[in-house]
């Protein structure tokens, strides 16, 4: 899915209790693999073991941890992981925080930082039939169906 930078949404409203930082390896890479694991553990998604993933995700050349957002809420509520092609890699909201609009703050908190940093468009890959209701979110945020892949 595609989505146009060029008129932005509003800026994100964050729920009370939380604030937005960017990622800390060594403070932040277990809670957020542990929040992965949990989001995509009924479908959506997948993750690899702790000791693939870190390296894995670090190490790749589309890192930035300026681009990896964490919705911290006395721990980590949400994360919106980007890479730096304007990609969304993973955007997830932990159980407890979903229904207050943290998705969709972490995901126009993405939208703003690409924009600012010149890009045009932000692009996602999303299973059709997820179950956390992100095709929704990523709909009425603007997103656009670009490709359809077979499975």
């Amino acid at each position: 899915m595609r989505r146009d930078l060029v008129q932005l949404p509003p800026v994100p409203e964050w729920p009370d209790g939380i604030v937005v930082r960017g990622f800390d390896a060594k403070r932040d890479a277990a809670a957020v693999h542990a929040l992965l694991e949990r989001a995509y553990a009924n479908g959506g998604g997948s993750v690899a073991d702790f000791d693939v993933w870190l390296p894995l995700m670090t190490g790749d050349s589309e890192y930035d941890p300026e681009l990896w957002f964490v919705a911290d809420g006395g721990g980590v509520a949400g994360v919106a992981l980007n890479w730096t092609s304007a990609f969304v890699k993973d955007l997830a909201v932990d159980k407890a925080w979903r229904g207050r609009g943290l998705g969709t703050a972490l995901l126009r908190h993405t939208m703003h930082a690409f924009a600012a940093r010149g890009a045009v468009a932000l692009d996602l890959k999303v299973e059709a039939d997820n179950p956390s209701g992100a095709v929704r979110l990523y709909e009425r945020e603007g997103f656009r169906l670009v490709e359809r892949l077979r499975p």
